[in-house]
């Protein structure tokens, strides 16, 4: 408990793990918050919890996940993605060792995908009143001049195009979980989808929706986007790219990839 309570543990934390690997210009200033300059334009600011079951699994980790779940929810504005802010809840006697595992797994992603943690906060609750570590992260970005992506701005005709295979990071979890083994191992489809989407935006400014199909999968995030846009969709079933090894997990279990979560 001690690593919370605001004592020499914590600031030991503070500085020899999250500034030691997470270190920029920013966090360096030791403030209870980041003060950094803006460009003129609109921006955007997103929020994201972080709570998964195993911390670890095939493709990634929740640190991994709390820096691109953030990045891609400001980048599906068609936004560049600067800084993010990260607030950690750590259950009692969590093992320092994987949390600065996640830590750099964290500052990995957040290099990969060109953005800064820059303030952050540490609490500690008793055992058995968490599970391990919670991770929420705040990100901000800038919106180019020119683009406005909304989901209420689907209209009849437009296409509807998706950037890889369905339910490749729900089936990866849900294997992890229930020590479920198939012949090949499913890695989760965790990235960081703001180049995507830079090049994207710049190659056809005009694109008017984005989103990232995460928890509901993808059936889920068109009917949202139907009920924001007031539009209907049709989808042909058999264009829809699902990997053998998560088409036949799915079928075992008696799931529908297009309502398995997708995180890339």
């Amino acid at each position: 408990m001690s690593h919370g309570s605001g004592g020499r543990a914590m600031v030991r934390l503070i500085e020899d793990l999250f500034i030691k690997h997470l270190d920029n210009p920013l966090l360096r200033q030791g403030n209870d918050q980041a003060c950094f300059e803006v460009a003129a334009g609109r921006m955007v600011m997103s929020t994201d919890g972080h709570v998964i079951a195993p911390l670890f699994f095939p493709g990634g980790d929740i640190g991994t996940l709390a820096v691109y779940g953030t990045v891609n929810d400001v980048a599906m504005s068609g936004a560049r993605p600067l800084y993010l802010s990260a607030s950690f809840i750590l259950e009692e006697g969590f093992p320092l060792a994987d949390l600065e595992r996640i830590v750099i797994s964290m500052a990995d992603a957040a290099a990969a995908a060109g953005v800064s943690v820059v303030c952050g906060d540490t609490k500690v609750v008793e055992q058995g009143k968490g599970d391990g570590v919670f991770i929420s992260t705040t990100g901000v970005g800038i919106v180019p001049e020119g683009v406005n992506i909304s989901g209420d701005r689907a209209r009849p005709g437009d296409a509807i195009l998706v950037s890889g295979s369905m339910g490749d990071h729900g089936i990866a979890i849900l294997s992890k979980r229930e020590n479920l083994e198939f012949e090949t191992t499913i890695e989760s489809d965790l990235a960081a989808l703001n180049g995507l989407v830079a090049d994207m935006v710049n190659a056809v400014p005009q694109i008017r929706c984005l989103r990232d199909p995460t928890r509901g999968g993808l059936a889920a995030t068109l009917n949202e986007l139907a009920g924001q846009s007031g539009v209907g969709m049709q989808l042909n079933e058999a264009a829809i790219p699902v990997k053998p090894q998560v088409a036949a997990a799915c079928e075992l279990l008696g799931l529908d990839p297009l309502y398995i979560a997708n995180e890339g």
